[in-house]
């Protein structure tokens, strides 16, 4: 008995390897077909004055005598936003009570 459960076991030993290093191929042929489309993108220094006040009117409120610091002001891209809503209409269908949510996206190189 212990033979044949050395013989089973190594061969699935085995063919989980396999699978591993297609699965590391299989990804790295994504990786190097496609290329990600970020969802922001940074904003224009023209509107930094008006988006910083606005920002930290809101977020100051009631405390005048803080201060804030604004480090980075990101828009979101309009590519995106257009591929997800596209795809999303798309995907639900005549299905009004239908929310979805687009997590990433890709474009070919």
């Amino acid at each position: 008995m212990g033979i044949f459960t050395r013989f089973f076991n190594k061969s699935q030993e085995v063919i989980e390897k396999i699978n591993e290093t297609e699965k590391k191929k299989a990804a790295n042929s994504f990786q190097s077909e496609w290329e990600p489309i970020s969802a922001f993108i940074p904003a224009d220094e023209v509107d930094y004055q008006t988006v910083s006040l606005i920002a930290t009117a809101i977020a100051a409120e009631d405390h005048p005598n803080s201060q804030f610091a604004v480090k980075k002001i990101l828009q979101r891209n309009p590519e995106s936003l257009r591929v997800s809503l596209i795809a999303a209409s798309i995907a639900a269908g005549e299905s009004t009570d239908c929310q979805l949510t687009v997590k990433r996206i890709y474009q070919k190189k």
